[in-house]
């Protein structure tokens, strides 16, 4: 990498759905391999990837999710039990891929040094507290983030 070329990934996690947390680990820990500090800015619904005994229970929905690979009409994916079956069949297909779960892509990370930030005002518009939330996680507004991503950073959000 050149010395001109971003030295940061700054993403921002807004998602928590089985499908939108991996970019944000999967991407940053990869940041980090390559010698570049890393950070997620978990915000809005984002903040369920953190809490406590969640991250390996996010589901993924079938309904109007046209990316899936078996197709399931929107009036059948409205059917109870249709969110569950979309989520096994998602786990299975990592499994079968070798994908290591959230949590331990979230360790990895951790241990890795990527910054894991909780939304501070998410935190107290939905009444999430620090203690809902996984240890090692860092509490931090807006400005927090954007200092971050504001020094060469490239920037994603999911």
């Amino acid at each position: 990498m050149s010395e001109e070329g971003a030295k940061r990934l700054a993403i921002i996690a807004t998602h928590g759905t089985l499908d939108m947390a991996y970019p944000p680990f999967i991407l940053t820990t990869a940041a980090v391999a390559m010698e570049m500090e890393a950070a997620i800015f978990f915000t809005f619904y984002g903040l369920e990837i953190l809490k406590k005994g969640q991250i390996d229970r996010l589901k993924v929905s079938p309904l109007a999710n046209p990316a899936m690979p078996v197709k399931i009409p929107n009036i059948i994916s409205m059917l109870p039990g249709m969110t569950s079956m979309a989520t096994m069949m998602m786990n299975s297909w990592m499994r079968k891929a070798r994908v290591p779960k959230l949590s331990e892509l979230l360790e990895t990370a951790q241990e890795m040094g990527v910054r894991l930030i909780g939304c501070q005002m998410t935190m107290d518009v939905m009444g999430i507290k620090k203690e809902d939330l996984i240890e090692g996680i860092e509490i931090g507004g807006a400005a927090t983030f954007l200092e971050f991503a504001s020094q060469k950073a490239i920037t994603l959000a999911f």
